[in-house]
């Protein structure tokens, strides 16, 4: 079948790139299933906090540091009692969390107040460290790798292990519970191709074509989807994930040429015609091409002259205002529920192969990903080259005019 196919292809590419059983990835940058960086955590990432204070309820009296120990009655019990959940950075149209967030509205009733909607990971950390000890703090956060070992690091988050921890894979997850990996994508390249053809390789870019026209996904230094299209503009131009100064050399070309604009490119931009070509994750570029499908005409390719992905990784607010709520997030987004949400947003969920080995994904949502063979060379960054890249990234986009 073809979810097990590419289960394996990534699975291979993982161990090709030898990803450390200790190590997630990134969101910024996609790893075996979001295409972020995320071993480079948890090489990083020692211990965390444990969860902050809270208002008990159920049979509970703390907030819990393993799901498997604890009555999901009592939780949820607890969860209702502080009705509330706070999330950040949460875009509805991004892996569909609009849908994920009314679901779990519905389920359990409680009020989901999203903040700073198309925020970065950046801003997720920071706001965690801005808003402590206020009840508008944010509970739970969604962060690319890089922002996760620096959230384990400053001991940000709070350390939980859900009920379906074992049966997400090692190098998927932080050993100590500060974070584990959600989903995964890879960069790809799309068009509106009312106003340009669909570029089918990195080189096309550089086509007078497509100046004034082509934009990333946000600012590589704080974007976790913005980093990774700079990282496969490197291996498309000679470089490596352990040399990405010819990524940042290529958009500073493309920018002297006028084809690379400075203006992030989200769904409102890629509607009203501003960003007509897009680097980006695979599984929002994909969702772009119904959600628009009255006023664009949107094709998506992942160029086979660089194929890099990686995860994105929840993680829980060390002194979260509703540490019980926040848990019972993380159970129903691990949930296989939760799970199949991320998977009909087009993203590949942590639980892909568990679900895939009890065959619980239904045919249809298969038939709409897209073909394994476009994902057989695909390359995730270690935690050490998303550390290395991070820094010259840093330390280099400001040539490119940001």
């Amino acid at each position: 079948m073809r979810d097990r196919e590419l289960e394996e292809r990534l699975r291979e590419a993982i161990e090709e790139a030898q990803v450390t059983r200790r190590a997630l990835l990134r969101r910024g940058l996609v790893a075996g299933a979001g295409l972020t960086a995320i071993p480079a955590l948890v090489a990083a990432c020692g211990g965390g906090n444990e969860a902050s204070t809270g208002t008990s309820g159920g049979g509970l009296s703390s907030p819990p540091s393993n799901g498997a120990d604890v009555s999901m009655d009592d939780l949820i019990a607890a969860a209702k009692q502080e009705g509330t959940l706070n999330t950040i950075a949460l875009p509805p149209d991004w892996a569909n969390y609009g849908e994920i967030m009314k679901t779990f509205t519905d389920k359990y009733g409680i009020q989901i107040k999203n903040a700073n909607p198309n925020g970065s990971s950046a801003e997720e950390n920071q706001a965690v460290k801005s808003l402590k000890g206020q009840d508008r703090a944010p509970d739970v956060l969604d962060v690319s790798p890089p922002a996760a070992a620096e959230g384990t690091n400053g001991g940000l988050y709070a350390t939980y292990k859900n009920s379906q921890w074992d049966t997400i894979p090692d190098d998927q997850k932080d050993p100590d519970g500060n974070w584990v990996a959600d989903y995964w994508g890879a960069i790809s390249l799309a068009a509106n191709t009312k106003v340009a053809a669909l570029p089918q390789s990195w080189a096309d870019l550089k086509k007078p074509e497509y100046k004034g026209k082509v934009a990333l996904n946000g600012d590589p230094r704080e974007s976790g989807s913005a980093f990774a299209g700079v990282l496969a503009a490197a291996v498309a131009n000679g470089g490596s994930l352990d040399d990405v100064q010819p990524g940042i050399d290529f958009f500073k070309e493309l920018k002297s040429m006028g084809i690379f604009i400075l203006v992030d490119a989200t769904p409102a931009t890629v509607a009203n015609g501003q960003t007509p070509v897009t680097i980006d994750w695979d599984y929002l570029q994909i969702a772009y091409g119904s959600e628009f499908k009255s006023n664009i005409t949107w094709e998506v390719t992942v160029p086979a002259d660089a194929v890099v992905g990686n995860f994105y990784c929840q993680a829980i607010n060390a002194n979260a205002p509703h540490p019980y709520a926040a848990r019972l997030w993380q159970e129903f987004l691990y949930s296989d529920e939760g799970q199949l949400l991320w998977l009909k947003g087009y993203s590949h969920p942590a639980r892909f192969k568990d679900m895939s080995d009890r065959d619980v994904i239904p045919q249809e949502l298969l038939d709409k990903l897209p073909s394994a063979d476009l994902y057989t060379d695909v390359q995730f960054p270690t935690p050490e080259q998303t550390e290395k890249a991070t820094k010259v990234i840093t330390d280099g986009w400001s040539a490119v005019g940001g």
